[in-house]
């Protein structure tokens, strides 16, 4: 790998024994008028856990979109519960760690944490579904669950 290559190597964070880890900074626009990071941006860093976990375990959702593996199906945040801890704020780096708690028919159950260094920030717990092009939910794919779930689960 060299140039472009090494820098898409680590862009997408790395799978972990526990799930996934992704690296992200925070910049300016991240934050609001008193210099932390907004609220609602803290969902932006963990869709991006999210989505880099799906990708790395080979679910990709253009994939998904275009109907490579038979019908079209998309993913949907259908729960989503955050405990804001502690704030970031510009130039910190952020760890995103993301795991598979619990797969059930057509849900995943996701733990995330985002931290500064051993200091977690925020907590949050997702479930999501995967769904067809008529809005139904459809049962996880049983290859996807060895991809999620942790080692020795």
């Amino acid at each position: 790998m060299s140039g472009a290559d090494d820098l898409l190597g680590g862009i997408s964070g790395a799978l972990t024994e526990f799930g996934h880890r992704l690296m992200a900074r925070v910049y300016y626009a991240d934050t609001d008028f008193s210099g932390v990071v907004y609220h609602a941006r803290y969902l932006e860093f963990l869709e991006r856990g999210r989505s880099d976990f799906l990708r790395l375990a080979g679910v990709h959702h253009t994939e998904l979109a275009e109907g490579k593996h038979g019908e079209k199906i998309v993913w949907v945040v259908r729960r989503m519960e955050i405990d804001f801890r502690s704030p970031a704020r510009i130039d910190d780096i952020l760890t995103v760690d993301t795991r598979a708690d619990d797969i059930s028919g057509a849900r995943i159950f996701m733990a995330q944490q985002l931290k500064r260094d051993a200091e977690v920030l925020v907590d949050a717990r997702v479930e999501a579904a995967i769904i067809g092009e008529n809005g139904r939910p459809r049962r996880f794919p049983k290859e996807w669950v060895a991809a999620f779930m942790p080692k020795g689960h």
